[in-house]
């Protein structure tokens, strides 16, 4: 295992905003409030959080840690693997994505996948040990696409049917819609908000924060699970990291998962112009670690998920994130169009962490008593 920085040792036992060991963190604080609930809680304050966020490194992750061992089986990680089914040509202006066509990034629009595609797929997940199958179509939303809803529906069925979770990101979806899905068999349905309400609008124009937030209402309304987080890298402040946890932790009830994303810079998307200005900022590691840590303490039961730009993290950062409370990771070919971990590299890894495959359909947690 690569050797851990020292810097980030140093900042361990203090927090950088304050420049000193923070005294609240012990009896009566925040932090000890949130350990001591025995359930979710779904009212947070931008206060409360900003106080766990805050708490020095060393203790918030050890905090983090103690809580997911509270509700979850902490030797199991959740092992997903995601297909792209329709390439390129979606109409929304995310400054991010490769797939979008306001981004140059020479990405040609591609029609739906077969059945058989799908099938082949997650046939190879899951002989490599994946349990839940991920299906992503870049769709502003799925008006209009009767058809093709039909598809992805079959889509699912088959997924179920191989013994896999499934879960598919297609955009936008009403109530009816999303009902189809859950007739389907389906497991879980992705929909990011992506950041905080207020950077939201300079990331993306063409999607409001509240329709996003009523694809989640109707998502869990059909009685599917919502995976729901974001990406961090946005040239967002950790003001905004606080936003968005607090947009996360007053979903009733709690996203299944939440997927933490490391911003992949894809040339040619409107982000990487603005990560190149001397102004930007800069994403600093730290600020992963306290964002899984913040998470995993005010949504104790949720899944949460080491998505996109793992593949950029040396193996003591990744197992920063996992004492953080991480315990699902994308794992396989490809996230969409970006490079992701092999499953022959991350069994290896989880072995070496006294590590196993959490089962498809059952979430290693634990029933306090």
């Amino acid at each position: 295992m690569s050797r851990i920085s020292p810097m980030l040792l140093k900042r361990a036992a203090f927090s950088t905003s304050s420049g000193g060991f923070n005294a609240t963190a012990g009896k009566g604080s925040t932090l000890q409030n949130a350990l001591s609930k025995r359930a979710a809680r779904y009212s947070w304050t931008k206060e409360e959080l900003r106080d766990i966020y805050y708490t020095p490194l060393l203790e918030l992750v050890h905090s983090a840690q103690l809580q997911h061992r509270k509700f979850h089986d902490p030797t199991k990680v959740q092992l997903c693997t995601l297909m792209n089914i329709k390439t390129g040509g979606c109409t929304e202006d995310c400054k991010y994505c490769s797939q979008s066509t306001s981004n140059n990034t020479g990405l040609n629009a591609e029609k739906l996948v077969s059945l058989e595609d799908v099938v082949r797929e997650a046939e190879e997940a899951k002989k490599n040990g994946s349990t839940r199958f991920c299906m992503g179509a870049a769709w502003r939303d799925m008006n209009g696409r009767k058809s093709s809803l039909k598809r992805i529906s079959e889509m699912v069925t088959k997924v179920n049917e191989l013994g896999l979770e499934s879960c598919v990101t297609l955009g936008m979806v009403n109530a009816e819609q999303a009902n189809q899905l859950k007739d389907a068999g389906l497991t879980a349905y992705n929909h990011n908000i992506d950041t905080s309400r207020e950077h939201y609008k300079n990331v993306i124009t063409t999607r409001s924060y509240d329709d996003r937030l009523a694809t989640i209402k109707n998502v869990q309304k059909s009685g599917i699970n919502a995976c729901t987080g974001g990406i961090l890298g946005l040239d967002e402040t950790q003001e905004d990291h606080i936003g968005f946890l607090y947009t996360l932790s007053n979903i009733t009830p709690h996203p299944e998962s939440v997927p933490i994303n490391r911003l992949v810079p894809i040339k040619g998307t409107k982000i990487v112009e603005e990560l190149d200005k001397p102004e930007a900022k800069k994403l600093d590691f730290e600020d992963i670690v306290r964002t899984i840590a913040t998470a995993r303490i005010v949504m104790p039961t949720s899944i949460v998920r080491l998505a996109a730009g793992r593949y950029t993290m040396k193996e003591y950062e990744q197992f920063l994130c996992f004492m953080a409370g991480c315990n699902s990771i994308f794992t396989g070919k490809k996230m969409l169009t970006t490079y992701c971990n092999g499953w022959t590299e991350d069994k290896e890894m989880l072995r070496r962490w006294g590590m196993r495959p959490m089962k498809a359909f059952q979430r290693a947690s634990y029933t306090l008593s």
